[in-house]
């Protein structure tokens, strides 16, 4: 035993100093956390309320690593809302499908269950990229449907979100869709979306409330659409630690809703404004960034493996929870960012050990 002891210790006094090297070394090449070339990628977020007051539904969203590599949300987050905790903040009638279904089809004829694609990445150039691609899927549960579908009041199809910061002079956004669903006289049809920043707007739209207000019927209320692609950093719905910098481009869909509340004879009641963003990705870069040599070839590719970079969903606003135990707001994936550098030092440290040792 105390020869296995000291063999460990050995060991032990070995390893350290090489994985402090590798690590310093993973370090200096690795971008600023602060101002340094960073993108950001969410599948959907939600705030109920006008501007920014009320409560907001902020699902995990990916940051790219200060390393090359890339940020994929799991496949496991397939509906907003996914528990108990977020319905309540949701509001309870909302239901937010997001590409793969298991427990009944929300999507009309011919839209099949695939899952999503949501990714922040910096490429081998240092160049920040993100892309959020799937089906979305709009349900009113108040309506009380037979099937998922017969709930649904707007499908976007094949929707896709991508930006591309190479440079301060040559940042794209892009927002995409093949097809635009909308529930129109009490079925789910096609309606053209115009190109550019004008959106659509849509009236009278049988879509209730995110959630239950006294002495509203879910005959005489009705909802007002509007679908316009995000066009400026402020219109994403995020986490404070979801930053933008000198340069920025974004993209994302954006769904305001101001529902018509009415009462049983048709007498109005109040108005109830929702906001949804879908695929909200945003890239920074700082001033004066060049971008390394080397081949990027865009989008969300990435030269390494993935390196698990995300901010967790979280609440924003009076309804948040309190993230600790005496109410005090702790900053969300900073660990992740420093884990993020740590295990990417060792591992190219691991794989230099291991190739050395072959020759």
């Amino acid at each position: 035993m105390t020869r296995f002891a000291t063999k460990a210790a050995v060991l032990t006094a070995v390893l350290f100093p090489l994985v402090g090297a590798g690590v310093a070394g993973a370090q200096s090449q690795a971008v600023d956390e602060k101002t340094g070339p960073v993108s950001f990628a969410n599948i959907a977020s939600v705030r109920i309320g006008d501007g920014q007051q009320g409560g907001a539904l902020i699902t995990e969203t990916q940051r790219s690593p200060l390393l090359p590599g890339q940020s994929k949300l799991g496949a496991d987050r397939v509906s907003v809302p996914k528990d108990n905790g977020e319905r309540t903040t949701f509001g309870g009638h909302y239901q937010i499908d997001l590409g793969r279904y298991t427990n009944g089809n929300p999507y009309p004829p011919g839209v099949a269950s695939r899952d999503h694609n949501v990714v922040a990445a910096l490429q081998a150039t240092t160049v920040p990229t993100a892309v959020a691609e799937t089906n979305y899927a709009l349900r009113d549960t108040w309506q009380g449907g037979a099937r998922p579908v017969d709930n649904t009041v707007l499908v976007l199809e094949g929707a896709k979100t991508a930006v591309d910061c190479t440079g301060p002079g040559k940042l794209t956004g892009t927002s995409t869709l093949a097809k635009l669903w909308v529930r129109q006289g009490g079925s789910l049809g096609i309606v053209p979306m115009p190109g550019g920043n004008a959106g659509i707007e849509l009236k009278n739209l049988r879509l209730g409330p995110p959630g239950d207000f006294d002495n509203a019927s879910k005959d005489t209320t009705v909802s007002d659409v509007k679908l316009t692609r995000v066009a400026a950093f402020d219109q994403l719905i995020r986490q404070d630690g979801w930053r933008g910098g000198d340069y920025t481009a974004v993209a994302g869909w954006r769904v305001e809703i101001t529902t018509h509340l009415k009462d049983a004879s048709g007498a109005a009641l109040q108005d109830v404004k929702t906001s949804i963003v879908l695929g909200g990705v945003s890239c920074s870069v700082p001033k004066g960034f060049v971008a390394k040599a080397g081949n990027n070839a865009g989008g969300a590719t990435a030269s390494q493996a993935p390196v698990p970079t995300q901010v967790p969903a979280g609440y924003l606003g009076a309804a948040a929870p309190s993230t600790d135990g005496d109410g005090a707001r702790v900053p969300l994936g900073i660990g992740l960012l420093f884990g993020g550098v740590f295990f990417a030092a060792v591992a190219v440290l691991l794989g230099r050990r291991r190739k050395s040792g072959t020759d």
